[in-house]
Protein backbone atom coordinates (compact mmCIF):
# COMPACT_ATOMS: atom_id res chain seq x y z
CA UNK A 1 0.00 0.00 0.00
CA UNK A 2 1.36 3.44 -1.22
CA UNK A 3 1.53 6.45 1.20
CA UNK A 4 -1.53 8.11 -1.58
CA UNK A 5 -3.47 5.36 -0.14
CA UNK A 6 -2.53 5.67 3.37
CA UNK A 7 -4.03 9.00 3.57
CA UNK A 8 -6.82 8.59 1.12
CA UNK A 9 -7.53 5.65 4.21
CA UNK A 10 -7.05 7.96 6.90
CA UNK A 11 -9.13 10.86 4.93
CA UNK A 12 -11.92 8.37 4.73
CA UNK A 13 -11.44 7.73 9.09
CA UNK A 14 -11.77 11.06 9.94
CA UNK A 15 -15.00 11.68 7.71
CA UNK A 16 -16.73 8.63 9.11
CA UNK A 17 -15.88 10.00 12.74
CA UNK A 18 -17.35 13.38 11.69
CA UNK A 19 -20.31 11.67 10.15
CA UNK A 20 -20.73 9.72 13.13
CA UNK A 21 -20.16 13.10 15.59
CA UNK A 22 -22.62 15.24 13.55
CA UNK A 23 -25.15 12.39 13.48
CA UNK A 24 -24.95 12.47 17.62
CA UNK A 25 -25.14 15.97 17.53
CA UNK A 26 -28.18 15.96 15.41
CA UNK A 27 -30.17 13.28 17.41
CA UNK A 28 -29.21 15.92 20.39
CA UNK A 29 -30.41 18.34 18.55
CA UNK A 30 -33.98 16.61 17.73
CA UNK A 31 -34.10 15.70 21.50
CA UNK A 32 -33.56 19.35 22.48
CA UNK A 33 -35.91 20.48 20.18
CA UNK A 34 -38.39 18.06 21.45
CA UNK A 35 -37.81 19.63 24.63
CA UNK A 36 -38.05 23.05 23.63
CA UNK A 37 -41.93 21.94 22.08
CA UNK A 38 -42.51 21.22 25.90
CA UNK A 39 -41.40 24.21 27.43
CA UNK A 40 -43.41 25.98 24.97
CA UNK A 41 -46.41 24.65 25.85
CA UNK A 42 -45.69 24.82 29.61
CA UNK A 43 -44.99 28.97 28.44
CA UNK A 44 -48.31 28.73 26.53
CA UNK A 45 -50.30 27.17 29.69
CA UNK A 46 -48.29 29.82 32.34
CA UNK A 47 -49.86 33.16 29.82
CA UNK A 48 -53.10 31.95 30.71
CA UNK A 49 -52.02 32.57 34.62
CA UNK A 50 -51.34 35.59 36.37
CA UNK A 51 -48.66 38.06 35.35
CA UNK A 52 -46.97 37.15 38.79
CA UNK A 53 -46.73 33.52 37.43
CA UNK A 54 -45.67 34.11 34.15
CA UNK A 55 -42.79 35.75 35.55
CA UNK A 56 -42.22 32.66 37.96
CA UNK A 57 -42.23 29.99 34.83
CA UNK A 58 -40.51 32.48 32.50
CA UNK A 59 -37.50 32.09 35.11
CA UNK A 60 -37.76 28.76 35.13
CA UNK A 61 -37.48 28.59 31.34
CA UNK A 62 -34.90 30.83 31.32
CA UNK A 63 -32.95 28.29 34.02
CA UNK A 64 -33.73 25.39 31.92
CA UNK A 65 -32.28 26.71 29.08
CA UNK A 66 -28.82 27.78 30.19
CA UNK A 67 -28.84 24.06 32.01
CA UNK A 68 -29.33 22.79 28.77
CA UNK A 69 -26.92 25.18 27.06
CA UNK A 70 -24.52 24.03 29.31
CA UNK A 71 -25.13 20.44 28.83
CA UNK A 72 -24.67 20.47 25.22
CA UNK A 73 -21.25 22.98 25.56
CA UNK A 74 -20.33 20.35 27.80
CA UNK A 75 -21.20 17.53 25.87
CA UNK A 76 -19.43 18.85 22.57
CA UNK A 77 -16.31 19.18 24.56
CA UNK A 78 -16.37 15.64 25.52
CA UNK A 79 -17.00 14.37 22.01
CA UNK A 80 -14.44 16.62 20.69
CA UNK A 81 -11.80 15.63 23.35
CA UNK A 82 -12.68 12.11 22.20
CA UNK A 83 -12.99 11.98 18.39
CA UNK A 84 -9.36 13.79 18.77
CA UNK A 85 -8.15 10.40 20.67
CA UNK A 86 -9.75 8.13 18.01
CA UNK A 87 -8.08 10.12 15.10
CA UNK A 88 -4.71 9.68 17.07
CA UNK A 89 -5.86 6.44 17.67
CA UNK A 90 -6.17 5.90 13.33
CA UNK A 91 -3.04 8.13 12.74
CA UNK A 92 -0.96 5.42 14.97
CA UNK A 93 -2.38 2.44 14.16
CA UNK A 94 -4.11 2.79 10.62
CA UNK A 95 -7.09 1.19 12.72
CA UNK A 96 -10.54 1.96 11.43
CA UNK A 97 -13.42 3.80 13.74
CA UNK A 98 -15.25 0.82 15.44
CA UNK A 99 -18.89 0.66 16.20
CA UNK A 100 -17.81 0.22 19.53
CA UNK A 101 -16.26 3.75 19.72
CA UNK A 102 -19.58 5.34 18.38
CA UNK A 103 -21.28 3.66 20.92
CA UNK A 104 -18.36 4.33 23.75
CA UNK A 105 -18.70 8.27 22.45
CA UNK A 106 -22.90 7.72 22.43
CA UNK A 107 -23.08 6.49 25.99
CA UNK A 108 -20.91 9.18 27.38
CA UNK A 109 -23.11 11.90 25.97
CA UNK A 110 -26.18 10.28 27.27
CA UNK A 111 -23.88 10.02 30.96
CA UNK A 112 -23.71 13.55 30.29
CA UNK A 113 -26.82 15.01 29.58
CA UNK A 114 -29.16 12.77 32.06
CA UNK A 115 -28.55 14.10 35.84
CA UNK A 116 -29.46 17.70 33.87
CA UNK A 117 -32.22 16.56 32.57
CA UNK A 118 -33.58 14.44 35.90
CA UNK A 119 -32.77 17.61 37.79
CA UNK A 120 -34.54 19.69 35.62
CA UNK A 121 -38.13 18.36 35.47
CA UNK A 122 -37.57 17.31 38.91
CA UNK A 123 -37.73 21.24 39.90
CA UNK A 124 -40.75 21.77 37.70
CA UNK A 125 -42.73 19.28 39.46
CA UNK A 126 -41.43 20.58 42.87
CA UNK A 127 -42.56 24.11 41.67
CA UNK A 128 -45.47 22.95 40.36
CA UNK A 129 -46.90 21.48 43.33
CA UNK A 130 -46.15 24.49 45.61
CA UNK A 131 -48.51 26.42 47.84
CA UNK A 132 -48.57 30.21 47.48
CA UNK A 133 -49.40 31.98 51.32
CA UNK A 134 -49.71 35.16 51.13
CA UNK A 135 -48.17 37.89 54.17
CA UNK A 136 -50.20 40.93 54.91
CA UNK A 137 -47.77 43.52 54.11
CA UNK A 138 -48.37 45.18 58.07
CA UNK A 139 -45.51 42.40 58.42
CA UNK A 140 -43.02 44.40 56.29
CA UNK A 141 -44.12 47.90 57.93
CA UNK A 142 -44.05 46.78 61.47
CA UNK A 143 -40.62 44.46 61.88
CA UNK A 144 -38.63 46.02 58.24
CA UNK A 145 -38.57 44.84 54.91
CA UNK A 146 -34.87 42.83 55.47
CA UNK A 147 -36.06 41.02 58.52
CA UNK A 148 -39.51 39.75 56.98
CA UNK A 149 -38.06 38.63 53.86
CA UNK A 150 -34.85 36.84 55.32
CA UNK A 151 -37.51 35.00 57.65
CA UNK A 152 -39.75 33.83 54.61
CA UNK A 153 -36.59 32.26 52.85
CA UNK A 154 -35.98 30.57 55.62
CA UNK A 155 -39.02 28.85 55.83
CA UNK A 156 -39.09 28.48 52.27
CA UNK A 157 -35.93 26.65 52.51
CA UNK A 158 -37.26 24.39 55.40
CA UNK A 159 -40.76 23.81 53.38
CA UNK A 160 -39.87 23.27 49.23
CA UNK A 161 -44.00 23.13 49.06
CA UNK A 162 -44.94 26.40 50.38
CA UNK A 163 -43.84 29.65 48.74
CA UNK A 164 -44.45 33.17 50.68
CA UNK A 165 -45.65 36.13 48.90
CA UNK A 166 -46.38 39.47 50.29
CA UNK A 167 -50.04 40.73 49.71
CA UNK A 168 -49.37 44.69 48.37
CA UNK A 169 -53.06 46.13 47.48
CA UNK A 170 -51.74 46.62 44.37
CA UNK A 171 -51.91 42.32 44.05
CA UNK A 172 -56.13 42.63 45.11
CA UNK A 173 -54.74 39.47 47.12
CA UNK A 174 -55.97 38.64 50.36
CA UNK A 175 -53.57 37.45 52.92
CA UNK A 176 -53.40 34.29 54.22
CA UNK A 177 -51.05 35.85 57.52
CA UNK A 178 -52.22 38.85 59.11
CA UNK A 179 -49.92 40.91 61.44
CA UNK A 180 -51.87 43.66 63.65
CA UNK A 181 -51.63 46.04 66.46
CA UNK A 182 -53.50 45.59 69.86
CA UNK A 183 -56.09 48.00 69.02
CA UNK A 184 -57.40 46.23 65.62
CA UNK A 185 -58.16 42.66 67.23
CA UNK A 186 -61.51 43.71 68.75
CA UNK A 187 -62.47 45.15 65.08
CA UNK A 188 -60.83 41.83 63.18
CA UNK A 189 -62.64 39.26 65.78
CA UNK A 190 -65.85 41.35 65.19
CA UNK A 191 -65.57 41.34 61.35
CA UNK A 192 -64.88 37.48 61.61
CA UNK A 193 -61.78 37.74 59.67
CA UNK A 194 -59.99 35.68 62.23
CA UNK A 195 -59.48 31.64 62.17
CA UNK A 196 -59.96 30.67 66.15
CA UNK A 197 -56.24 28.45 66.96
CA UNK A 198 -57.42 26.63 69.85
CA UNK A 199 -57.14 23.69 67.57
CA UNK A 200 -53.86 24.36 67.17
CA UNK A 201 -52.10 25.56 70.31
CA UNK A 202 -54.80 23.40 72.61
CA UNK A 203 -55.39 26.64 74.39
CA UNK A 204 -58.38 25.93 77.37
CA UNK A 205 -58.66 28.70 79.37
CA UNK A 206 -62.27 28.80 78.11
CA UNK A 207 -61.61 31.82 75.82
CA UNK A 208 -61.22 31.93 71.78
CA UNK A 209 -57.60 32.82 70.74
CA UNK A 210 -57.94 34.35 67.23
CA UNK A 211 -54.17 35.54 67.16
CA UNK A 212 -50.42 35.24 68.89
CA UNK A 213 -48.85 38.03 70.65
CA UNK A 214 -45.03 37.79 68.83
CA UNK A 215 -44.12 41.18 70.95
CA UNK A 216 -45.22 43.24 73.89
CA UNK A 217 -44.97 46.57 74.89
CA UNK A 218 -46.19 48.76 77.74
CA UNK A 219 -47.35 52.40 78.23
CA UNK A 220 -45.25 54.87 80.29
CA UNK A 221 -45.15 58.54 81.04
CA UNK A 222 -42.49 60.53 78.75
CA UNK A 223 -41.65 63.51 79.65
CA UNK A 224 -40.00 66.43 78.29
CA UNK A 225 -36.71 67.40 80.54
CA UNK A 226 -36.25 71.07 79.23
CA UNK A 227 -39.81 71.81 79.90
CA UNK A 228 -39.99 70.60 83.16
CA UNK A 229 -36.61 72.28 84.59
CA UNK A 230 -38.01 75.53 83.09
CA UNK A 231 -41.12 75.00 84.71
CA UNK A 232 -38.97 74.75 87.96
CA UNK A 233 -39.58 71.01 88.19
CA UNK A 234 -36.01 68.83 88.74
CA UNK A 235 -37.98 65.91 88.41
CA UNK A 236 -40.86 63.82 86.88
CA UNK A 237 -44.78 64.00 88.64
CA UNK A 238 -45.33 60.62 90.77
CA UNK A 239 -49.21 61.52 91.92
CA UNK A 240 -51.85 62.73 89.98
CA UNK A 241 -52.05 65.50 92.31
CA UNK A 242 -48.31 66.91 91.08
CA UNK A 243 -49.38 66.31 87.99
CA UNK A 244 -52.17 68.71 87.50
CA UNK A 245 -49.77 70.79 89.54
CA UNK A 246 -46.60 70.97 86.70
CA UNK A 247 -49.45 70.91 83.73
CA UNK A 248 -51.17 74.07 85.34
CA UNK A 249 -47.27 75.84 85.51
CA UNK A 250 -46.06 74.78 82.67
CA UNK A 251 -49.48 75.87 80.10
CA UNK A 252 -49.31 79.31 81.94
CA UNK A 253 -46.12 80.46 81.36
CA UNK A 254 -46.49 81.21 77.75
CA UNK A 255 -44.15 78.95 76.54
CA UNK A 256 -46.22 77.61 73.70
CA UNK A 257 -46.22 73.85 74.96
CA UNK A 258 -49.04 72.39 76.59
CA UNK A 259 -48.91 70.76 80.05
CA UNK A 260 -50.32 67.38 78.21
CA UNK A 261 -52.41 65.58 75.81
CA UNK A 262 -54.96 63.22 74.55
CA UNK A 263 -55.05 61.97 71.09
CA UNK A 264 -58.11 60.30 70.88
CA UNK A 265 -59.16 60.02 66.95
CA UNK A 266 -61.61 57.37 66.21
CA UNK A 267 -58.03 56.52 63.74
CA UNK A 268 -55.97 55.34 66.30
CA UNK A 269 -57.30 52.07 67.97
CA UNK A 270 -55.12 52.21 70.46
CA UNK A 271 -55.99 55.88 71.89
CA UNK A 272 -58.34 55.19 74.60
CA UNK A 273 -56.07 52.34 76.23
CA UNK A 274 -52.72 54.63 75.81
CA UNK A 275 -54.29 57.98 76.77
CA UNK A 276 -57.16 57.00 79.46
CA UNK A 277 -57.36 53.69 80.13
CA UNK A 278 -53.74 53.42 81.25
CA UNK A 279 -54.04 55.91 83.92
CA UNK A 280 -57.02 53.75 85.46
CA UNK A 281 -54.71 50.53 85.54
CA UNK A 282 -52.07 52.16 87.11
CA UNK A 283 -54.21 53.43 90.05
CA UNK A 284 -54.57 49.29 90.19
CA UNK A 285 -58.23 49.90 89.13
CA UNK A 286 -60.02 47.53 86.90
CA UNK A 287 -63.08 47.56 84.45
CA UNK A 288 -64.46 43.88 85.82
CA UNK A 289 -65.93 43.07 88.79
CA UNK A 290 -66.07 39.63 87.52
CA UNK A 291 -64.14 37.69 85.05
CA UNK A 292 -67.27 37.19 83.18
CA UNK A 293 -69.02 40.58 83.97
CA UNK A 294 -69.52 43.15 81.31
CA UNK A 295 -67.05 46.37 81.87
CA UNK A 296 -68.67 49.38 83.88
CA UNK A 297 -67.90 52.51 85.35
CA UNK A 298 -66.93 51.86 88.71
CA UNK A 299 -66.76 54.65 90.86
CA UNK A 300 -62.88 54.96 90.62
CA UNK A 301 -63.44 55.21 86.49
CA UNK A 302 -65.23 57.77 87.10
CA UNK A 303 -62.91 59.62 88.99
CA UNK A 304 -60.46 59.61 86.60
CA UNK A 305 -62.51 60.79 83.57
CA UNK A 306 -63.15 63.91 86.25
CA UNK A 307 -59.40 64.19 86.61
CA UNK A 308 -59.06 64.84 82.78
CA UNK A 309 -62.58 67.16 83.10
CA UNK A 310 -59.83 69.65 85.49
CA UNK A 311 -57.26 69.40 82.64
CA UNK A 312 -59.69 70.02 79.90
CA UNK A 313 -61.75 73.21 81.76
CA UNK A 314 -58.68 75.04 82.66
CA UNK A 315 -57.02 74.70 78.98
CA UNK A 316 -54.03 72.11 80.19
CA UNK A 317 -54.90 69.75 77.29
CA UNK A 318 -53.16 70.43 73.79
CA UNK A 319 -55.98 71.09 71.63
CA UNK A 320 -57.68 69.23 68.76
CA UNK A 321 -58.24 66.27 71.27
CA UNK A 322 -60.16 63.79 69.43
CA UNK A 323 -59.05 64.77 66.09
CA UNK A 324 -55.50 63.98 66.84
CA UNK A 325 -53.74 60.37 66.88
CA UNK A 326 -50.96 59.19 68.43
CA UNK A 327 -48.31 59.11 66.12
CA UNK A 328 -49.21 62.74 65.48
CA UNK A 329 -48.95 63.91 69.02
CA UNK A 330 -45.48 61.86 69.24
CA UNK A 331 -44.23 64.80 66.36
CA UNK A 332 -45.45 67.31 68.82
CA UNK A 333 -43.81 66.15 71.59
CA UNK A 334 -40.54 65.93 69.67
CA UNK A 335 -40.91 69.74 68.39
CA UNK A 336 -41.48 70.66 72.32
CA UNK A 337 -44.92 71.61 71.83
CA UNK A 338 -46.12 68.97 74.32
CA UNK A 339 -44.19 69.05 78.01
CA UNK A 340 -45.86 65.14 79.28
CA UNK A 341 -47.66 62.49 77.20
CA UNK A 342 -48.56 58.88 77.99
CA UNK A 343 -46.51 56.41 75.18
CA UNK A 344 -45.74 52.96 74.43
CA UNK A 345 -42.18 51.98 74.89
CA UNK A 346 -42.50 51.36 71.17
CA UNK A 347 -42.05 54.56 70.49
CA UNK A 348 -38.41 55.37 72.36
CA UNK A 349 -36.22 54.61 69.29
CA UNK A 350 -38.26 57.66 66.91
CA UNK A 351 -38.07 60.11 70.14
CA UNK A 352 -34.14 59.06 70.46
CA UNK A 353 -33.45 60.08 66.79
CA UNK A 354 -35.29 62.97 66.97
CA UNK A 355 -34.42 64.35 70.12
CA UNK A 356 -31.58 63.14 71.67
CA UNK A 357 -31.09 61.15 75.02
CA UNK A 358 -31.25 63.90 77.33
CA UNK A 359 -33.84 65.77 76.24
CA UNK A 360 -36.95 63.65 77.42
CA UNK A 361 -37.16 60.90 80.02
CA UNK A 362 -39.91 57.72 80.94
CA UNK A 363 -41.63 57.14 84.48
CA UNK A 364 -44.13 55.42 85.31
CA UNK A 365 -48.11 57.15 85.11
CA UNK A 366 -49.09 59.36 88.23
CA UNK A 367 -51.59 57.30 90.36
CA UNK A 368 -54.35 58.60 92.44
CA UNK A 369 -52.95 57.25 95.65
CA UNK A 370 -56.07 54.98 96.10
CA UNK A 371 -53.44 52.35 97.88
CA UNK A 372 -53.65 49.98 94.66
CA UNK A 373 -50.72 48.10 93.36
CA UNK A 374 -49.40 49.94 90.38
CA UNK A 375 -50.24 47.80 87.27
CA UNK A 376 -49.37 48.11 83.75
CA UNK A 377 -51.17 46.94 80.62
CA UNK A 378 -49.81 45.03 77.81
CA UNK A 379 -50.13 46.18 74.68
CA UNK A 380 -49.10 43.70 71.71
CA UNK A 381 -48.37 42.87 67.87
CA UNK A 382 -50.24 39.80 67.24
CA UNK A 383 -50.01 37.37 63.67
CA UNK A 384 -53.17 35.46 63.02
CA UNK A 385 -54.77 33.50 60.51
CA UNK A 386 -57.49 34.81 57.97
CA UNK A 387 -60.71 32.76 57.95
CA UNK A 388 -61.16 32.86 54.14
CA UNK A 389 -57.48 31.12 54.18
CA UNK A 390 -57.56 27.70 51.63
CA UNK A 391 -54.92 26.30 53.54
CA UNK A 392 -55.16 26.40 56.78
CA UNK A 393 -52.56 23.49 57.82
CA UNK A 394 -49.56 25.49 55.91
CA UNK A 395 -50.76 28.93 57.30
CA UNK A 396 -50.29 27.44 60.98
CA UNK A 397 -47.15 26.02 60.31
CA UNK A 398 -46.26 29.52 59.19
CA UNK A 399 -47.70 31.19 62.02
CA UNK A 400 -45.90 28.80 64.22
CA UNK A 401 -42.55 29.45 62.27
CA UNK A 402 -43.07 33.42 63.51
CA UNK A 403 -43.52 32.81 66.58
CA UNK A 404 -40.49 30.41 67.49
CA UNK A 405 -38.98 33.71 66.33
CA UNK A 406 -40.42 36.18 69.30
CA UNK A 407 -37.13 36.70 70.40
CA UNK A 408 -35.80 37.95 67.10
CA UNK A 409 -38.96 40.51 66.68
CA UNK A 410 -38.54 41.86 70.47
CA UNK A 411 -34.43 42.72 69.74
CA UNK A 412 -35.43 44.16 66.56
CA UNK A 413 -37.78 46.62 68.15
CA UNK A 414 -35.97 47.01 71.46
CA UNK A 415 -39.51 45.85 72.95
CA UNK A 416 -39.76 45.80 76.98
CA UNK A 417 -41.12 43.54 78.02
CA UNK A 418 -41.27 41.79 74.98
CA UNK A 419 -42.68 38.96 76.02
CA UNK A 420 -45.75 38.28 79.03
CA UNK A 421 -43.57 35.37 79.68
CA UNK A 422 -39.92 37.05 80.14
CA UNK A 423 -37.65 36.59 82.84
CA UNK A 424 -35.23 37.88 81.61
CA UNK A 425 -34.62 40.49 79.76
CA UNK A 426 -32.92 40.66 76.44
CA UNK A 427 -29.35 42.18 75.72
CA UNK A 428 -30.55 45.03 74.47
CA UNK A 429 -32.17 46.34 78.01
CA UNK A 430 -28.67 46.05 79.96
CA UNK A 431 -27.28 49.19 80.74
CA UNK A 432 -29.40 51.29 78.68
CA UNK A 433 -31.12 54.39 79.99
CA UNK A 434 -34.63 54.34 78.97
CA UNK A 435 -34.72 50.32 78.44
CA UNK A 436 -33.37 49.28 81.86
CA UNK A 437 -35.97 51.95 83.80
CA UNK A 438 -39.01 50.18 81.85
CA UNK A 439 -38.33 46.94 82.68
CA UNK A 440 -37.56 47.46 85.89
CA UNK A 441 -40.96 49.14 86.28
CA UNK A 442 -42.47 46.19 84.07
CA UNK A 443 -40.71 43.91 86.79
CA UNK A 444 -42.29 45.45 90.03
CA UNK A 445 -45.71 46.23 87.98
CA UNK A 446 -48.77 43.71 88.26
CA UNK A 447 -50.22 43.19 85.16
CA UNK A 448 -53.86 44.01 83.91
CA UNK A 449 -55.20 42.13 80.99
CA UNK A 450 -56.55 44.54 78.31
CA UNK A 451 -59.82 43.88 77.23
CA UNK A 452 -58.91 44.53 73.60
CA UNK A 453 -59.28 40.62 72.97
CA UNK A 454 -62.86 40.58 74.32
CA UNK A 455 -66.11 40.57 71.78
CA UNK A 456 -67.01 42.85 73.29
CA UNK A 457 -64.30 45.58 73.55
CA UNK A 458 -64.93 47.80 70.45
CA UNK A 459 -69.08 48.28 71.18
CA UNK A 460 -67.68 49.40 74.54
CA UNK A 461 -64.54 51.53 73.79
CA UNK A 462 -67.49 53.66 71.35
CA UNK A 463 -69.77 54.10 74.15
CA UNK A 464 -66.90 55.78 76.40
CA UNK A 465 -66.01 57.72 73.52
CA UNK A 466 -68.97 59.13 73.45
CA UNK A 467 -69.60 59.34 76.69
CA UNK A 468 -66.15 60.94 77.46
CA UNK A 469 -66.56 63.50 74.39
CA UNK A 470 -70.15 64.54 75.89
CA UNK A 471 -68.73 65.62 79.12
CA UNK A 472 -65.57 67.32 77.84
CA UNK A 473 -68.33 69.20 75.80
CA UNK A 474 -70.78 70.36 78.86
CA UNK A 475 -68.08 71.42 81.00
CA UNK A 476 -69.13 69.27 83.69
CA UNK A 477 -66.95 68.99 86.99
CA UNK A 478 -68.34 65.14 87.49
CA UNK A 479 -68.39 62.31 85.45
CA UNK A 480 -71.74 60.59 85.60
CA UNK A 481 -72.48 58.52 82.33
CA UNK A 482 -75.91 58.22 81.29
Amino acid sequence: MNLLEKVNIIKMYIKNVKKSICHIVKKFAIKLKEWMHFAGRICLFALKETKEAICHIGRIIIYALLKATDAVCYACKKIVFAAKKIAVKIKDSMYPVSRADIFVIAALLIVIITPFIINLFFKLEVKSKQVSLYVSVNGEEIFGKELMETLMQEFEEKNPDIRLRFAYASSATEPDIIFFNEGDYAPLVAEEALTELNAFTNYDSGTRQMAIPLVSFINMLFYNIDILSAAGFDRPPKTRDEFLNYARTVSRRNSGAAGYALSLSQNDRQGLYRDVFSWIWASGDNFFSGEDEAPVFSRNINNAISFFGVLNREGLLAPDIFETTGEERLDSFAQGKIAMMIASTRAIPYLRVKMGDSAFGVTTIPVSGTGGKYAVSISSIYAGISANTANLEKAWSFLAFLASKSPLFCAKLNAVPGLISNIIPGDYVKDDIFYSKAWDIFEASGITESFSVKPEAREYENNFLEELKSFFESGQTVFSPR
